[in-house]
């Protein structure tokens, strides 16, 4: 009688402990048994090249192992049943596991998620040792490769440092040679001695001639200043640094709107949200400021290193601080996804009298020379196209073998790839803006115009007192006769920006 195959018992519980709690794949599939062809859940954990499979994921001891050195694993399609569970088996998929030798059955496994089906898969495919031993033998050979390379090098590194100790001592006697050869010169020299003085009109013809070499030396150099000064290269310089002047100004002008906006805006209602009767909610000021302080830290950053480069005037390196800048352009984006719904947060909380006085006192501060929230809720959204058209203006004056041209084109490239994309976003928060303005100027309010779906088409004032919105469904939406409106609102202008 044949005895059966004895193995370790102790080193595979021990494996499947590792294989449930670290394996390359673990999850739960059904498996279809082969003595009455049911499907039943169970628990598989993948580790190297041996399958587990264990009742639930807490089982201490698992209730089958597959070797699978040497088989193949593939997806199979749906089995053919009836019409009544056709939809149910449409959800699940299905994959064999094929082992290497005749008589014993294959593997039946199945998912309920596609995605989960190809990585068990692609799993079971690679785990097999012999592609492990391949792989290695290849990493061996690279790293002979690599070894033999470093030895050759370290064999010219030598042979190189042995020429160069040998040019040293060279050198060093040649110095002693042309030290030599000077003293002997010196020697040989005769010894002059001028006993009389130099005739006083012979001193006086050598300093006129002194003076007129100076005279034309300094008149020559006149006239090369005067040429580059004069020439269209100094001009497009000159132009170049004005542009840089007027950006760092620009950079200055926009920290400062930033920094109105974190500290008399964000703060103060951050303080607000935090009081016993809060006007405003936390999500509320998270939602309408977003990352506002990280972009004033950001600009901050950059604005000191533009400073930087100023004080090292006349040469200006710009590109390395846009370098710095790009990576973190991610944090615009967001504002913008964000923008319109900050605006419709901020116009939802301003029907709140409490928050609407509020805010009214923190935009009559002096700093924010009676600009309202909104105002500068929109600055951030124009800093990308006024660095675009920086860039280009730059790049009209920077010459083609100028050392930053490839990175200002660069940068140049990657802000206009990330303008287009928010293109789309700033337009839809263009008319929420403009319909927050005219809710400004009624004294009262105006539920129609708080409506964010309306998009801002006109306004121009008549003998009948009316103006037009029109709703983003394309529909014109026509306001008349709003005599009662009129009586509320305190001024209107002639032409909205």
């Amino acid at each position: 009688m044949q005895k059966s195959v004895r193995y370790n018992e102790g080193h595979a519980l021990y494996l499947s402990v590792v294989a449930r709690k670290e394996g390359t794949k673990r999850g739960y599939l059904s498996k279809k048994t082969t003595e009455n062809s049911k499907w039943h859940e169970k628990f598989f954990a993948l580790y190297q090249n041996v399958l587990f499979y264990f009742d639930t994921d807490q089982s201490a001891r698992p209730s089958g192992i597959y070797l699978l050195e040497g088989c193949t694993c593939e997806r199979v399609p749906a089995l053919k049943v009836s019409t009544v569970g056709k939809d149910a088996l449409d959800k699940l998929h299905y994959f064999l596991v094929v082992f290497g030798h005749d008589g014993q059955k294959p593997l039946e496994l199945r998912t309920e998620e596609e995605s989960d089906c190809d990585e068990w898969v692609e799993a079971i495919q690679q785990a097999s040792y012999s592609d492990i031993i391949i792989e290695r033998e290849v990493l061996m050979q690279k790293y002979i490769h690599l070894v033999q390379i470093v030895e050759t090098e370290k064999v010219a590194a030598n042979q190189l440092r042995t020429q160069l100790e040998d040019q040293d001592t060279e050198i060093e006697r040649l110095k002693s040679e042309i030290i030599a050869l000077n003293k002997t010169k010196e020697r040989m020299r005769p010894y002059h001695v001028y006993q009389e003085e130099e005739d006083p009109d012979i001193k006086k013809i050598k300093k006129v001639q002194s003076f007129m070499r100076g005279w034309l030396c300094r008149r020559k150099w006149k006239i090369i200043v005067q040429d580059y000064i004069c020439s269209p290269h100094a001009e497009s310089m000159r132009k170049r640094n004005q542009i840089v002047f007027n950006m760092v100004e620009a950079e200055t002008e926009y920290v400062h709107q930033l920094s109105i906006l974190v500290n008399c805006f964000l703060r103060p209602l951050r303080m607000a949200a935090s009081s016993k009767k809060p006007p405003i909610s936390h999500d509320d000021v998270s939602s309408i400021f977003l990352n506002s302080e990280t972009i004033m830290f950001l600009h901050e950053i950059f604005h000191q290193g533009l400073k930087a480069r100023i004080a090292n005037w006349p040469t200006l390196v710009l590109a390395d601080l846009f370098d710095i800048l790009l990576p973190m352009l991610n944090i615009y984006q967001e504002f913008v996804r964000n923008h319109q719904y900050s605006l419709q947060v901020l116009a939802n909380c301003k029907q709140n009298r409490d928050f609407d006085k509020l805010l009214k006192q923190y935009e009559s501060n002096a700093a924010c020379e009676g600009r309202m929230l909104e105002t500068f809720l929109t600055y951030p959204m124009f800093q990308i196209p006024r660095y675009i058209i920086t860039l280009h203006e730059l790049l009209a004056h920077t010459p083609h073998e100028h050392v930053e041209r490839k990175s200002l084109e660069f940068a140049k490239s990657k802000l206009e790839e990330l303008s287009r994309v928010m293109h789309d976003e700033v337009s839809d928060t263009e008319n929420i803006r403009k319909n927050l303005a005219i809710e400004r100027m009624i004294v009262e309010g105006c539920d129609i115009l708080l409506d964010t779906s309306q998009t801002f088409q006109n306004q121009h004032l008549t003998d009948s007192n009316s103006f037009g919105l029109i709703p983003s469904g394309s529909e014109l939406f026509m306001v008349s006769q709003v005599d009662s409106i009129v009586s509320r609102i305190d001024r209107v202008p002639d032409v909205f920006s």
